[in-house]
């Protein structure tokens, strides 16, 4: 890749944070972005922030993981605590060169990981007192990525850089005018060729724009994540409430990172049932992972929420137009709708969990939404947004 295109990416992906005079930035990836590390720690400090950079290797993590013990990993790092409380915004970019490494990682070792991370990650979303942080995670191209997926280097270059580096005022327009169709939506009604029919109720939720840019409205909501590439429009539903079933034909388990085919998940009361659980490949890695988080919520949470329902998202970047399994960029097609389940307080939800894991449909889907004054409102048609 091009010096240049790095260091557009390196520009958009700061602007995107808002960033003020003295805002203290914590830059992580893998070594192999650390020429885009380093243009974003310089773009930080043009506008004022001062960064630090901290990287690591795919060989690295492979030796942690397979040599160290899970009763190691596992223990809070004290000195990443009070760096993370000092912290006003974290950029992170894609952290592996290869991710089929992680599919060689014991999953017990995968486990002791989340319960290390679990501190950090509520003082980022400001799960226990006081506000979250800005945080920023984005996507990066490799040609190992691209064989891991099964897919072209250029479509994946062309998805990540171009769905990027879309210019967000366009991206939020389109987003908008979805976002304009479900004010004083009470229940939302999604549906699709392959199998996808639920309905979720988001009545008193607030509606967010991804949008490429966390903006100072964004942050007064509370609303200070931000995915690059962007382009969905979201929303966090009422997470008892809510049933059907739903047909993901791509996504990677979100321990592992192994690829996982033809998911079918089915939920009722706003819960997903493990036990109606199907795939075409990698069913087992689907329940495993929800089991292992469950395991970690029920040690650090009153209320357990790994199962409930966390968010209805559609998709919105024009730039993005095929799944190839890889979440960050699968959710964004236009045309797809994604439900997680899982955490979803930090963007109006209600729920604390170790796991966010969304499932995409196919770029088909159809909604319908209800009104509160009992209205049935037509949103999108087989992936197309309904005009009017």
């Amino acid at each position: 890749m091009d010096r240049k295109t790095i260091q557009d990416c390196a520009r958009s992906i700061v602007a995107s944070m808002n960033l003020r005079e003295g805002d203290a930035v914590i830059l992580r990836g893998g070594t192999h972005t650390q020429q885009l590390l380093e243009d974003i720690g310089y773009e930080c400090y043009k506008v004022g922030a001062i960064p630090l950079i901290v990287s690591s290797s795919d060989d690295y993590s492979s030796r942690i993981m397979r040599d160290i013990p899970a009763k190691t990993l596992e223990r809070i790092p004290k000195h990443l605590l009070g760096a993370f409380e000092h912290t006003d915004c974290f950029i992170t970019i894609e952290p592996y060169r290869d991710p089929s490494i992680q599919a060689r990682f014991p999953r017990e070792k995968l486990e002791a990981r989340i319960r290390s991370q679990t501190p950090l990650r509520k003082i980022v979303y400001g799960e226990d007192s006081g506000p979250g942080r800005k945080w920023c995670y984005a996507g990066w191209p490799t040609e190992e990525a691209a064989q891991f997926y099964k897919t072209d280097y250029e479509l994946l270059e062309r998805f990540i850089i171009q769905g990027m580096t879309y210019p967000i005022e366009e991206l939020r327009n389109r987003c908008k005018r979805i976002a304009d169709k479900l004010v004083g939506a009470k229940t939302i009604h999604v549906t699709d060729p392959q199998g996808t029919d639920f309905k979720v109720e988001v009545e008193g939720r607030r509606i967010n724009l991804d949008d490429g840019l966390v903006d100072d409205e964004d942050v007064k909501a509370g609303d200070l994540g931000n995915n690059l590439p962007a382009g969905e429009v979201f929303i966090a539903p009422i997470e008892n409430k809510g049933e059907g079933t739903l047909f993901c034909p791509l996504t990677i388990d979100r321990l592992s990172g192994s690829l996982i085919r033809g998911v079918t998940l089915t939920f009722k009361g706003g819960v997903l049932d493990l036990d109606s659980i199907e795939a075409e490949e990698g069913r087992d890695l689907v329940v495993k992972s929800f089991e292992q988080t469950l395991r970690v919520d029920r040690e650090t949470y009153k209320e357990v929420r790994t199962l409930n329902v966390a968010e209805l998202g559609i998709g919105s970047n024009p730039k993005i137009t095929k799944a190839i399994g890889y979440i960050l960029t699968d959710e964004k097609i236009a045309g797809s709708v994604h439900l997680a389940f899982g955490s979803n307080k930090s963007f109006g939800g209600t729920s604390n969990s170790a796991m966010h894991w969304d499932f995409v449909t196919v770029p088909q889907a159809s909604i319908t939404v209800q009104m509160k004054d009992g209205r049935e409102v037509p949103v999108m048609d087989n992936g197309r947004l309904v005009e009017g």
